[in-house]
C-alpha cells in the first residue's frame, strides 16, 4: 500500500508550525522586509551606514546589527533607524 504524504494539502505555515519554527521564521521574514525597505531608503537618499549611525546617535556596529535580518532589534531601534531616513516604522496585528 502507498504511504500518503502527511503534508499534502497543508500550508507552509502548517509545516513550520509542526517543526516548531513558525515564530522564528516569521520574525526573520519581517525583519528582512524591514531591512530591504531601510536599505532602499538609504540608497535613495545617499545615506551610508556611517551617516545612519550618526543620525541615530549610535555606533556603526549597532547599524550593522539593525541591517542584519538574523539579529533581533527592538522596536525603539527600528523606529530610530526609520526616522534617520525620514520615515516612520509601524507595527500592526493581522
Amino acid at each position: 500500500m502507498k504511504e500518503r504524504n502527511k503534508h499534502l494539502g497543508s500550508s507552509f505555515d502548517d509545516f513550520l508550525e509542526e517543526e516548531g519554527i513558525l515564530e522564528e521564521a516569521t520574525e526573520i521574514a519581517n525583519k528582512r522586509v524591514y531591512v530591504f525597505q531601510l536599505k532602499k531608503e538609504m540608497k535613495k537618499k545617499n545615506i551610508t551606514k556611517s551617516k545612519l549611525a550618526e543620525k541615530m546617535k549610535t555606533s556603526r556596529m549597532q547599524v550593522d546589527r539593525v541591517l542584519n535580518p538574523q539579529i533581533p532589534s527592538t522596536l525603539k531601534t527600528l523606529s530610530r533607524a526609520a526616522k534617520a531616513v525620514g520615515k516612520k516604522a509601524t507595527i500592526m496585528l493581522i
